[in-house]
């Protein structure tokens, strides 16, 4: 079956992204209440009854929920985070209750796989929230042919260790955040500004745009699929902004706009001969979920 992924969405009020692959889903982050995640499902044919696991990016408060907890919880669902993740969760009862019943997973840095066919590359991005992470993730079919989505919605910088890990993604999901005259020119506090350009804060248009052009560059032409645009600003971003901002750099791509109030349409991922061996990883200890 060919892998799929909605972002069910994304923007500073919450952010919840679900990929499909063999009947099965991976929900990252969940950043929204178990109804409006429950909504947002049925507008993609789907249900809680296709999560079978949640991982997390970070934990600022748009990337989970306490109740969404407490509903994986009764569904049986595990959440897999950064140990540093478990330690910032530790003060919600709903995260307590839910280590008590055995769901809880911590991954690392280092690649791990789920279920024994998704590979899953973390990678630690800069920004404000200690750590955060972007994901590749990737299977091999049983014909040998590939496929690779990448990950990465809160991030102030793209830094050469996820230039190099995105390499060859069919499917890319990245922050277009904000544009940079925008932002200067709100009335947004001073502080907040700064840490919205700063290195840690958010992806600018012109930088999501100018890190998917090299990726683009760098591979083989139609092998970037389709772009999707995480975390657009309601103050400070538009899409007709950030659509040409993503076309210029990606042209031959489709491109995808995630919104606040709704979910994309499920994205296919086309799965194709490997290009390079660059990115086969491991299986390590997570194969028992899912």
């Amino acid at each position: 079956m060919t892998a799929r992924v909605a972002v069910l969405g994304s923007g500073s009020s919450g952010n919840a992204t679900l990929l499909q692959v063999a009947g099965r889903g991976l929900l990252i982050d969940c950043g929204f209440s178990p109804r409006d995640l429950l909504i947002r499902f049925q507008s993609i044919g789907l249900s809680w009854s296709n999560v079978n696991a949640v991982l997390l990016t970070h934990t600022h408060g748009d990337h989970w929920n306490r109740f969404v907890l407490e509903q994986i919880r009764r569904l049986k669902i595990p959440l897999i985070a950064h140990s540093k993740h478990h330690t910032a969760l530790s003060d919600c009862d709903e995260y307590a209750q839910l280590k008590k019943a055995g769901l809880v997973h911590n991954y690392t840095s280092a690649s791990f796989t789920l279920g024994g066919i998704l590979r899953v590359q973390p990678i630690e991005v800069p920004h404000d929230s200690e750590p955060t992470f972007a994901f590749r993730i990737g299977q091999t079919l049983p014909d040998g042919q590939t496929w690779s989505y990448g990950h990465a919605s809160d991030l102030g910088c793209v830094s050469d260790t996820l230039r190099s890990a995105f390499q060859g993604v069919d499917v890319l999901a990245l922050e277009f955040n904000h544009d940079v005259q925008l932002e200067r020119a709100s009335k947004r506090p001073r502080h907040l500004v700064q840490r919205v350009l700063s290195d840690y804060g958010h992806l600018s248009n012109d930088q999501a745009s100018d890190a998917v052009k090299e990726w683009v560059e760098a591979g083989e032409p139609g092998e970037l699929q389709a772009v999707i645009a995480l975390h657009l600003s309601r103050d400070c971003n538009r899409p007709e902004l950030a659509i040409p901002a993503a076309t210029a750099a990606a042209p031959q791509s489709k491109i995808y706009v995630a919104t606040q109030t709704q979910a994309t349409p499920m994205i296919a991922i086309i799965p194709h001969q490997p290009r390079t061996e660059t990115h086969r990883l491991p299986v390590t200890h997570l194969d028992q979920i899912g």
